[in-house]
């Protein structure tokens, strides 16, 4: 970790500026080397912005703005100097390669941000509130991310780490004193932080799924016969047209899938391939993949053509719930605007979770919008202001686990160094989500969701 890194630090392309990260012990001199303003870069105090030209072999590449940061008051805690030059690839990389001829070698992708937590600037779960931010698709989800990365997770984990390490060593030291039968805390006392911390963290696991939707959005699958009107609510709800809409059926044999936002929500739409029975083989692929949609679904629209029958999808709908009982399903009539007004009202609803829609005309969509924000809202845990990953989760269900085990040791009497054994798994396994302990294998697999630059 010695040698000087180098990276652009915002997206590359076109653009008002780019700002260019150097981070290392040689980062201010080797940017000094390149860099002519009022003062040498090696004379300025740390938290100073300076203006100039990066020159290089007498010719000016760029005017640009060089901020110092000196360790360990930066963001990995090394020195750190971010150069702000004109945006565009041709400038960037220009620089890029004058600070590498100078010394400074390209950043991997997730360097900086390593070296943050290696420097202890950073536990692994700021590391990966970081990835969240940079990856974030609603507000709610970037917020929770940042009050993670301001350590909240971190304190509350540490925090219930170290009472488990206080009672396991008070366990441990009786075994000094047993010849004088010296009790150095009391064993309902010891049972009530079990409790509570195994509680504690079976909360936070069940909250993942809450996480993932914060963090990926709230996954909405349309699917329905063919020409039962997917496509167009579809581009209906984008408010542009995505997906190809034709009288002929079996036009979509590929998902589609688009983000939207409603009111800060990010909703995750697919819309899918026509179900029916056919001999095609490319219409079938398309049909296997809706199945894998609705599998991962949080929420299905069984599209229906309501100038058909409203009961024409009866029994894709009740296939739909059998199969997917995890997902909440609702059922669109759609294509109200070919029926008669009077025959219309004249037809009672048969389902508790039934919206009469027209895709086509706009009738009823506000409604179902309305419906998306709520069913993704109730399905957001907004207590927990932590976004528990699957790292996170299978961590915690260990440690819960690991708890059971000293309970069930201390129930039955067992000796202190088995019962300190049990608590001590659960404290390291919590350490394990911090960071606290790591191996290489973990720390790689993090910090392969980074981009290079941060």
């Amino acid at each position: 970790m010695n040698k000087t890194i180098t990276a652009l630090a915002t997206p590359p392309g076109v653009g008002g500026i780019a700002v260019l990260r150097v981070s290392g012990d040689e980062a201010i001199s080797i940017a000094d080397s390149c860099f002519i303003g009022k003062i040498r870069l090696k004379d300025a105090k740390s938290h100073t912005v300076h203006f100039g030209n990066i020159q290089f072999n007498n010719r000016i590449i760029d005017t640009v703005t060089a901020t110092i940061f000196r360790s360990p008051k930066s963001y990995t805690g090394e020195d750190v100097v971010e150069i702000s030059c004109h945006g565009g690839m041709v400038v960037a990389s220009e620089i890029i390669e004058v600070l590498i001829s100078l010394g400074a070698v390209q950043a991997e992708a997730g360097e900086f941000t390593k070296r943050a937590f290696l420097n202890g600037k950073l536990d692994l779960t700021q590391v990966e509130a970081v990835a969240d931010i940079i990856h974030s698709l609603s507000v709610p989800g970037c917020m929770t991310a940042a009050r993670q990365l301001a350590g909240e997770f971190t304190a509350r984990l540490k925090g219930l780490r170290q009472k488990l390490l206080d009672i396991a060593s008070l366990l441990e030291l009786e075994l000094d004193f047993s010849e004088e039968d010296i009790e150095f805390t009391n064993r309902e006392n010891i049972k009530s932080l079990i409790i509570e911390a195994k509680d504690y963290c079976n909360e936070l696991a069940d909250s993942f799924k809450s996480a993932e939707i914060l963090r990926s959005g709230y996954f909405v699958a349309i699917a329905g016969y063919p020409n039962s009107g997917k496509s167009t609510l579809f581009n209906t709800l984008l408010q542009r047209k995505r997906a190809i809409v034709s009288e002929i059926p079996g036009t979509t044999r590929d998902y589609l899938e688009e983000m939207i936002y409603i009111n800060g929500i990010a909703i995750r739409l697919t819309d899918t391939a026509g179900l029916r029975p056919t001999e095609n083989i490319i219409e079938i692929e398309g049909i296997k993949l809706v199945e894998t949609v609705l599998e991962q679904s949080d929420l299905i629209l069984i599209i229906n053509d309501m100038s058909i029958s409203p009961d024409h999808s009866d029994k894709l709908l009740n296939r739909i719930k059998l199969k997917y009982p995890n997902s909440k399903v609702y059922l669109l009539q759609n294509k109200i605007d070919k029926i008669d007004s009077a025959k219309f009202e004249s037809i009672p609803k048969e389902y508790e979770n039934e919206i009469r829609i027209s895709a086509k005309k706009g009738n009823g969509i506000d409604s179902l919008k309305t419906i998306l924000e709520n069913e993704a809202s109730q399905s957001i845990d907004r207590t927990k202001d932590i976004l528990v990953n699957q790292r996170h989760a299978l961590l915690l269900r260990q440690a819960s686990s690991e708890l059971d085990n000293a309970f069930s040791s201390l129930d039955s009497n067992l000796e202190n160094e088995i019962i300190a054994i049990d608590i001590r798994s659960a404290a390291k396994t919590l350490g394990d989500i911090t960071g606290d302990t790591w191996n290489e294998d973990v720390l790689n697999n993090i910090f392969s969701r980074f981009c290079i630059g941060k």
